[in-house]
């Protein structure tokens, strides 16, 4: 019998009774419900926090059968249930019936599916009367799914988004001076918005979202890939025994802890229905806004960067900062913390960020949406694996031609920069921009397994003063025991054609 993958699906019911692979987390839900109370998890889409939130109603409901074969099966008492106020602000509507109307449906829907009656008819009061309607049958769970939609749908529309705010602010006060009648209470979302603007009532909840406790409680660790595919990597082992290796580079990576690293399990799923590395979890997605807020500040270079643990875990929606926004979002995972655990380093978790996001961003700053350079970053790649100036100068032209006219300053050749430090680094070519020397410092740096180039640009200038720039300061002094071929490349822009006016090379 082949084997099912729950790709997409988000109901535990559904993968349980239709056979579905599922990855046992049962051990550490049972930890989770049985040690707190009130908890936060914020993790990125598409990494199960929607089937976690679903497998907790399902416990609570007492789905004994459902759980059979699975740890918590004869770890659980389900002689003993709870009623369940389940809200999944994704399929609310809340973009066609707007926010207050969205939730008064999830209210109603609770409500019938419980059979309680309600007669208050603002959406804040409704709900404290769910609550408290409901609890004579035992204490209430509340799971409350992609609370951030209303907020992150909007990031392009600042009004709306503040007016979205304020309803979920209210809709959140009602929860904290109903702890009485709450028996576990968890909330998920791909954001960690400050707790003032949205939750500053509801400031009992445990973010866990950096616990080293909950590293694991979604994603797919490497134990748990070999454990549920072991026939799958057995096969595609046949033909290659580096598979496993691969399948790593390309999929896990993220880390929340330090200690414990994880599979995005979309990703994962869909190689092992068809084997083939690609790019899945960006094609569900594509982060217009992020792109644009990046590119507006001209931000580029996302691999290394430092941030604060307290910033990590906030998001201001008045001053944007693209690190807490690419981390949350699941563009840069963990990649260090300092000795006193408050500064982390960022970078990408995996070939398949990586790639999927250095071609959004190009293709951002070159305005073809949502990608599109990837065939021109082919024929790069073969033009500096083999030392071709002429065919990379050709393609850098193509690459350019699309910027608008009003993106090009005169005073800076910044653009060009970005351009090809985006190229180089979609190729899979080690890039460096702004490398200092002793006399001062390059453009770009690029290293292939047979030349190194030391590039110079300039806008509007003359591409032999950029060559002398590179021989006059010694860019290449460093390099010189190293047995690759040596290119100082000048190049010249201008502004007027918005193309490479003139290149000069110089090989050694």
């Amino acid at each position: 019998m082949l084997p099912k993958y729950p790709i997409g699906l988000q109901s535990f019911r559904e993968i349980r009774e239709g056979g579905y692979v599922y990855i046992d987390k049962t051990e550490i839900i049972h930890h989770l419900v049985e040690s707190g109370k009130y908890y936060f998890l914020s993790r990125p889409r598409r990494f199960g926090k929607s089937l976690l939130i679903d497998t907790i109603e399902e416990l609570f409901r007492g789905s004994k059968t459902l759980f059979e074969g699975l740890w918590i099966y004869d770890n659980w008492n389900w002689e003993t249930t709870h009623p369940v106020i389940h809200f999944s602000f994704s399929n609310l509507g809340v973009g066609t019936l707007g926010l207050e109307a969205a939730i008064h449906r999830g209210i109603q829907n609770n409500a019938e599916r419980l059979g309680i009656r309600l007669s208050d008819t603002s959406y804040d009061q409704q709900f404290r009367e769910l609550i408290e309607k409901v609890s004579v049958r035992g204490k209430v769970v509340v799971l409350i799914d992609e609370y951030d939609k209303p907020i992150i749908d909007f990031l392009d529309a600042p009004r709306q988004m503040e007016a979205n705010r304020g309803v979920m602010k209210n809709f959140y006060s009602i929860l904290k001076d109903s702890d009485k009648y709450i028996r576990f209470l968890m909330i998920t979302g791909v954001t960690q918005f400050s707790r003032v603007s949205i939750f500053s009532d509801l400031n009992n909840l445990r973010n866990i979202t950096l616990s080293q406790q909950y590293g694991d409680i979604v994603g797919i660790t490497q134990k748990e890939l070999e454990m549920n595919f072991k026939q799958e990597i057995a096969e595609l082992q046949k033909n290659n025994s580096y598979i496993l290796k691969q399948i790593k580079d390309w999929y896990n990576g993220y880390t929340w802890d330090m200690k414990t690293w994880v599979y995005n399990p979309f990703s994962l799923l869909n190689f092992m229905a068809e084997p083939i590395f690609d790019n899945y979890w960006y094609e569900t997605g594509t982060p217009t806004f992020l792109f644009k807020l990046l590119k507006n500040g001209q931000f580029y270079d996302v691999e290394g960067m430092n941030i604060g643990r307290l910033d990590l875990s906030t998001f201001d929606i008045k001053n944007a900062d693209p690190g807490p926004l690419l981390f949350q979002t699941g563009y840069v995972t963990l990649k260090d913390i300092s000795a006193d655990n408050k500064i982390l380093e960022l970078g990408y978790p995996n070939l398949e960020v990586k790639e999927s996001f250095l071609n959004g961003l190009l293709s951002t700053y070159r305005e073809i949406y949502p990608t599109g350079s990837m065939p021109v970053i082919d024929k790069v790649k073969t033009a500096l694996k083999n030392g071709n100036v002429e065919q990379l100068i050709l393609q850098l032209n193509s690459l350019i031609a699309t910027i608008p006219y009003d993106h090009w300053n005169a005073g800076s050749e910044s653009i060009f920069t970005v351009i090809t430090y985006l190229t180089f680094k979609l190729v899979g070519i080690d890039v460096y921009t702004e490398v200092h020397s002793s006399k001062g410092r390059c453009d770009v740096l690029v290293k292939t397994d047979a030349y190194i180039y030391i590039i110079e640009l300039k806008l509007d200038g003359a591409a032999e003063e950029a060559l002398t720039q590179i021989k006059s300061t010694g860019y290449l002094q460093p390099y010189v025991a190293d047995p690759r071929k040596k290119m100082a490349v000048g190049i010249s822009f201008s502004s007027q054609k918005r193309a490479v006016a003139e290149y000069h090379v110089e090989a050694q």
